[in-house]
């Protein structure tokens, strides 16, 4: 999809997308709305009155799974995985066949690159910085103020110039500033970090489907998330000149807000109803001047609110997990599967399936994980045998309980927790735990290890024979 007006058209045509003519307050009222709608597994809304605004408000556009597989064009998100796996795989082709294929391979990442054009539609419109124009929400009770909460910010990296896309909440200040939620781990922390005087910022918002997810997506910090989208959607992201940055963005965004940041200039931001269920504590962070706002005409506000779990976020996450098992497996190849449960905001519980090779083992691969990418700031890992589902909780859980002894089992470590995690002793840092719940080898264990219960494989076949004769589904 080239835009959000194209990715509208395919939910309101799929039966995905309900438009709410009615007034509706941005102010709670369209998070009560909205949440019990995510919980419910509705569609996404279009709110075409919100108060106080002339632009309506798309919001649960990622709820479900179907929509997440309409938005990235495949039937699964395992299938967005095999294609980003396929060049992950890349090796040094060894003969004619193999060396076209890899050349068709690289063209593909070649022509994924981003295209600057010389006009957008995303700068139809030139305007004042003024953020009182646009819907945007207070999401919960205790948040201090308006939240920007679905933005691809835009930075460059003042050693290299590289270009960052990241999503960080912007709580509104008045009509010219924001907060920029940059935390300590982010790319954008980084480029902040290293800035000089100032450093120039861009914001797009309401962007096709695919880039707005890039922009959420744990990349390392040399790739860039507009190549990655511009590869998922198999077409590149035009990007244009920003009016008074020195910086590209998206030609085809709804809005756009361009301005910079003041070194050493920080205020403070939050509280904030957060995807952990509770609201983030209040903290120092960098403020964010508008110098210019361009957009469509007759532009949509994106917004997105997260809570307490599920909230529509959930399925941003089940994408990254889905599309960066690959790239978990290029590092830790012993891995089968592995899932990021919901209930554990993503960064509290990992559950990891493992080809079991030696005594150990599974203690190897926590701490592999503890050490890789944005998994680092795991707080717990649960480690199970490749025959175990780790999409299925209740088989997960008995593995846990059956498998274990928590002395000989059981990792007790420390080290860098996401900066959202207030259950941490210190600020970003805190214990790990790991626990290993495959079956014990004569090596691990001092005892024989018994026998799995499991009937025969021709009896299960009988049965399901015989049984299905009478019309009759045993797993039914």
């Amino acid at each position: 999809m080239r835009d959000l007006r194209e990715w509208v058209e395919t939910l309101r045509r799929e039966g995905e997308l309900v438009e709410i003519d009615a007034e509706v307050d941005p102010y709670l009222e369209m998070t009560q709305i909205v949440d019990r709608t995510v919980k419910a597994g509705g569609p996404a809304l279009l709110f075409r009155n919100p108060k106080g605004s002339e632009h309506p408000v798309l919001i649960n556009q990622f709820g479900t799974e179907r929509r997440m597989c309409l938005g990235f064009g495949t039937p699964t998100l395992d299938h967005v995985a095999k294609k980003l796996e396929d060049v992950l795989e890349m090796q040094p082709p060894q003969g004619l066949v193999q060396k076209v294929k890899g050349l068709g391979k690289l063209k593909r990442l070649a022509d994924s690159l981003p295209k600057t054009v010389r006009s957008g539609a995303s700068q139809e419109i030139v305007l004042e910085p003024n953020l009182d124009l646009l819907p945007i929400q207070h999401c919960w009770p205790g948040d201090p103020a308006p939240f920007i909460t679905l933005p691809a910010v835009i930075t460059k990296d003042p050693r290299t110039g590289s270009r960052n896309v990241g999503m960080y909440r912007m709580q509104k200040i008045d009509a010219t500033s924001t907060f920029m939620h940059w935390q300590l781990h982010k790319d954008g922390a980084a480029d902040w970090r290293g800035m000089g005087d100032r450093l120039e910022v861009a914001v797009a918002l309401g962007l096709d489907p695919i880039t707005a997810y890039s922009a959420s997506a744990p990349l390392p910090k040399h790739l860039d998330e507009f190549m990655l989208a511009g590869f998922l959607r198999g077409r590149p992201v035009d990007l244009v000149k920003g009016k008074t940055v020195d910086l590209e963005v998206p030609a085809n965004a709804e809005i756009i807000l361009e301005g910079y940041i003041e070194k050493g200039e920080l205020g403070t931001e939050g509280p904030f109803g957060d995807h952990t269920g509770y609201y983030s504590p209040a903290e120092p962070f960098p403020i964010f001047h508008l110098t210019c706002m361009t957009m469509r005409r007759d532009a949509i506000y994106p917004s997105i609110v997260v809570g307490v779990p599920p909230a529509e976020d959930a399925w941003l996450g089940k994408a990254t997990e889905r599309i960066f098992l690959p790239a978990v497996r290029m590092t830790v190849p012993e891995i089968v599967d592995y899932d990021l449960p919901v209930a554990g905001a993503f960064h509290n519980c990992v559950i990891v399936s493992i080809r079991k090779a030696f005594p150990g083992h599974a203690k190897k691969v926590m701490h592999a994980i503890w050490g890789l990418g944005m998994l680092s700031l795991s707080k717990s890992v649960v480690v199970v045998d490749e025959s175990v589902d780790v999409h299925d909780y209740e088989s997960v859980f008995f593995q846990a309980c059956a498998n274990v002894d928590p002395k000989r089992d059981l990792l007790i470590s420390e080290g860098p927790l996401d900066q959202l995690d207030h259950a941490a002793a210190l600020h970003c840092y805190g214990g790990k735990v790991g626990l290993d719940a495959t079956n014990k080898w004569a090596s691990e264990d001092a005892r024989p290890w018994p026998e799995p219960i499991e009937m025969s494989t021709e009896i299960q076949d009988l049965v399901s024979q015989r049984w299905s004769e009478y019309g009759i589904d045993l797993d039914g």
